[in-house]
């Protein structure tokens, strides 16, 4: 149980971005969600690039519940296309580890 997944996404308001890690953790599908500050993001859309202000949302979960999370973010994200990232990671506290696979228990 030394890993963990990490679980990002962005959108384009702060309020959204609360909104997101708030039901996350709630509902367990996270122990815990960080929301960043603004980004300024350039990508390609619907046949040109586009350039907006995004906030950066981090989810760590464990392994066993990013299918329920990333369905959960995809219910509530605004975006047609959402960007959802999902990396394991190796934790070195692996106190750290446990906590997220305790508090990721529904």
């Amino acid at each position: 149980m030394d890993q963990i997944s990490v679980v990002t996404t962005v959108v384009d308001a702060r309020s959204v971005a609360d909104l997101l890690a708030a039901a996350a953790v709630a509902g367990r599908q996270a122990a815990c969600a960080q929301v960043g500050g603004q980004v300024e993001s350039t990508y390609w859309w619907r046949g040109g690039v586009e350039t907006s202000t995004e906030w950066s949302v981090q989810f760590k979960t464990a392994p066993d519940r990013v299918s329920a999370l990333v369905e959960q973010i995809r219910a509530s994200h605004p975006y047609e296309v959402p960007e959802i990232l999902v990396s394991q990671v190796y934790c070195g506290h692996p106190e750290y580890a446990a906590w997220v696979f305790e508090h990721t228990r529904p």
